[in-house]
Parts: structure tokens; sequence; C-alpha cells
């Protein structure tokens, strides 16, 4: 498939080896000091005082070379684990909202862990997404287990492989003997470790933290499924240019990348980014904005030339609510980036920023991800397709719809959406004259009202609970209150005179 692109293979080699001449002359502010050793050993030039690593290209250009060009995401069931790149774009939701839309009252409040369940037995049910990022925090996790507190009620109610960030090395611990207990031992677990890490060990410009550095470190020691994000912010942590945020991001990547294979070669990697462009009439956070898609492309050119899989937090909105800039702002990048070949999207569910969480958006979005598979399945051209034999039969004034071949192919030529609506007017009217959230919303209350098969087993479930005491209920249930949106028929509109067949004419 031929992709989109913005840079020429010049311009991709510049942006590399200016990258290079930034981690070798500038260098990054690096705050472990087992991470500094670390590159220290492997060629760097360390300087402990000012905590300053400077890496010569060469030794870049040697480690970087390590990174796979796949990367194995699993579920706790075999059958969703993805590896990519592969054809299809693998779509995520986006994560970590402190607020969710209370689908009773329609009102932002803090999200919970029964919120958390709610939305992992949802995506399980979701066609278009193929991994659970844990869309929301848990405001009422207990002491000493807020990443418990996630991780728990996400892998209790989806199959699909679930990720997100934790806090500390502490926090990783107990997330691994949660999946311990639930293959059955730790020897089970291991054999084929299910859960998955999210990390972002550099803060823009140039500078490595300390947790997310040692958690780095600590993932790829010990094989443990994660990959970074590089998160700059143009016009306040990059320069106000798409390339010269290109240039920097793909530094910080670079170095990143480094170190997690001089802590273990061969550890997998995602050339993964979201990065936004301040509002700078305001400073405004701007995810939302069409320029994280044009960076997208760049990104997914930049990986190609390293070999490892592109992504991008790509269908992110500033809007509050789903509407019509929510639909753009989802649409467009996201489409950008499966068209210039970006291998992983997280873009489902969340709004204002990514700081609340919507159900009628997360089935509005997984529409959007059906679609955008769609694009990436392609044109399907073959003699077969192109039906020639089908259109000399049928001839002049022929009508296509009664053929054999029609009816065969009505659920694959196209894609059928569930939520869109496609009705003449007037039948929308005397329907309700509904919109897509209201829509949206019985969608899902549709799904989360029918038990959910992917629950954990009652016997494992109690393993769980007795392990962790005072653990949040992590169960899929409905809230009360949440009943299905009635829309009832409108009044009968005044009969149009212009017919639908004069208005094509």
């Amino acid at each position: 498939m031929n992709f989109f692109s913005f840079l020429t293979a010049d311009e991709i080699r510049y942006v590399h080896d200016s990258s290079l001449e930034i981690l070798e002359e500038t260098g990054l502010l690096v705050r472990s000091e087992k991470a500094r050793q670390r590159f220290a050993r492997h060629g760097a030039n360390v300087d402990h005082q000012t905590e300053m690593v400077r890496i010569p290209a060469a030794v870049v250009e040697s480690y970087r070379a390590m990174v796979p060009p796949t990367i194995t995401l699993r579920g706790r069931d075999p059958a969703y684990d993805v590896t990519f790149p592969r054809k299809l774009p693998v779509i995520a939701t986006a994560s970590s909202a402190p607020d969710i839309m209370d689908p009773v009252t329609g009102e932002a409040r803090r999200a919970t862990s029964d919120d958390i369940a709610r939305i992992a037995h949802l995506v399980n049910a979701l066609p278009g997404f193929d991994l659970f990022s844990i869309s929301t925090l848990a405001d009422d996790a207990p002491r000493g287990q807020f990443s418990l507190s996630r991780f728990y009620p996400a892998l209790k109610n989806c199959l699909k492989p679930c990720r997100t960030s934790v806090i500390d090395l502490a926090e990783v611990r107990q997330v691994l003997k949660l999946g311990e207990l639930i293959a059955g031992s730790k020897e089970a677990y291991w054999e084929r470790p299910f859960i998955n890490f999210g990390y972002c060990s550099i803060v823009s410009p140039l500078t490595m933290d300390f947790d997310s550095t040692e958690m780095l470190m600590f993932y790829a020691e010990n094989d443990i499924t994660a990959y970074g994000t590089i998160a700059p912010m143009g016009g306040l942590s990059t320069p106000l240019s798409l390339p010269g945020m290109l240039v920097l991001m793909n530094a910080e990547w670079l170095a990143a990348a480094t170190l997690a294979q001089m802590s273990k070669p061969g550890t997998s990697q995602i050339y993964c980014f979201l990065p936004v462009f301040a509002d700078m009439r305001d400073g405004a956070y701007a995810p939302g904005a069409i320029e994280i898609g044009m960076m997208n492309a760049a990104v997914c050119q930049m990986a190609r030339f390293y070999n490892v899989p592109a992504g991008g937090y790509l269908g992110l909105t500033n809007s509050k609510v789903a509407d019509a800039q929510a639909g753009f702002e989802k649409g467009m990048s996201p489409l950008l980036g499966a068209l210039s070949g970006v291998d992983f999207i997280v873009m489902g569910g969340l709004q204002d920023a990514l700081m609340s969480f919507d159900f009628g958006q997360l089935e509005i979005d997984n529409e959007i991800a059906v679609m955008i598979k769609r694009v990436r399945q392609g044109f399907g051209f073959s003699k077969e397709s192109a039906s020639l034999e089908e259109i000399k039969a049928t001839g002049p004034a022929g009508m296509f719809a009664a053929n054999p071949a029609t009816l065969e192919r009505m659920h694959t030529a196209t894609f059928l959406p569930d939520l869109a609506d496609r009705k003449l007017r007037e039948q929308w009217q005397q329907e309700g004259a509904s919109t897509i959230h209201q829509r949206a919303m019985n969608k899902a209350l549709e799904i989360l009202s029918t038990p959910n098969s992917a629950a954990l087993d009652p016997a494992v479930d109690e393993r769980i609970r007795a392990e962790f005491e005072g653990l949040v209920a992590g169960d899929s249930v409905l809230p009360e209150g949440w009943k299905r949106l009635e829309i009832g028929p409108s009044e009968p509109k005044r009969e149009r005179r212009i017919s639908r067949r004069s208005r094509i004419a």
C-alpha cells in the first residue's frame, strides 16, 4: 500500500542526523543515577555533577538498530493478542481521564473503579477497539492500591489487551501479582504475560525524569511488555514549528529507545507520540489540532526509517460534548494517520482535552475506528471485483440490486454503520429526530444491560480478593437510574413538494 507522506528521503535523513547531533552535543538531563551509570557503561559521556548525559552518534546508531521491527500486546484471552505492524492499524481507547460524564445525570464527576469496570465491559464488545488503554482514573482507590484499582476492574471485565501507566515500581509489582493470580500461578503468568504497561520517561525538552526512567529500565530488564510515549507541547516545550518539534521529539525517542536496548537488547518499542501545539493566543492544550495528524504522517516516515512500529494519540478533541467539533477532530487526524501508515492509534472515548470520558462518545468513536480500518483494508481491486461480466450482462438501463453478486457483497463491499443516520429526513423526524449521541448512549446501555461473558471466573476472583484486602468491587453493574432515552415520534411534518429524484436531477 502506498502511504501519504510529507518528508522527502533527504528530509528524513536530516531529521535523523540532527537528532544525533543534539544527543551528542547538547545531551539530556537524566535524573536517575542508575540510568546515568548505565549510559556511561555503554559509551555515553556522563557528568554526574550536572546530571547531563551526551550520547555519541555511533552509540545511538548501534543501539537503535537493536529495536525489534514488531511488538505484541497480549490480552487475557490469546485470541485477542495483537502483533503489529499489520495491515490494519491497532486501535485503542485513550486513557487516564480524571472525570466521567455521568450516564444518569449527564454531568461531569470524578471517575471511579466501577466506571472502569463498565468501560471495560463495553470495550470488550466493541469491534473497532483492539486494546483497552484504561480510560479513567479511580477516585475511590484505597490507599496503596491506586493502579491496582484500575487494572483489576479492567482485567476482570475485558479479554482484550489492557494497559496503562503506573506511579512507581511498587505499583508495578502489585499489578504483576494480580496477573499471576489471574493466570493461576507465577509460572503460568510469565509463560504468557498478558499485562501491558506504558510510560513517559521523557519530559520535553530533553529531560528524563526519575520514576518513569526507573520503570523503563525495570520493564526492559524483566521482559515486561511496555512502551514509551513522547509528549511534547509545541511552542512551550518544543519550537513552534512542525519540523522543529519533529527534530526534538525524534532525538528524545532515540534516547529512550537507546536506554531500553542498553537495559536489554531486543526490547520491543513503539515510536509512539502525543504531540500537541499550544494555542498561543492563551496557551491552551490543543490535542484536537489538525497538526497532530500532520505530525503523525512524519512520525510514520521516521518509524519506517528505523523499521519500528509507529503509534500516536490521534483521535482526541477539545470539545466537551459529542458535537461537530468532536466529530471532525476525532475523524480527521486518525484518518490522516491511517493514510500515512500508522500502526497504532489511541483515540477512543475521551473529550475535553483528555479530561473526561463519555460512554456515548466511546460508541461513536468505535464507529470511526471501524471506518478507519475500512480505509486501510484497501480498494480490493481484482478482475473479479471489477465485475466486467456482470456489467455486460446487466446492460444499459439494467438494475444491479437484484444480482446475486450484490446480495453476496452487501455486508462486505461497504461499511454499514450502526449509529450514523441514513434515513430520509421525514422518517428521522417521525422516529423522534434523535441525535447520534442519544443513539450511542442507548447502544451503550443495551450492551451493559447484558451479563458480561468476559468477566473473571468467580473462583479466580475469590483468589484475588483474598490476596488484596479492601480491594474495590470491580464489577460491571449498571448505575441506578440509567435508563434508555425514549425518543418518541415527533409531530407530523408538512409533506415536501419537491421529490428526492427531482432534487438529485
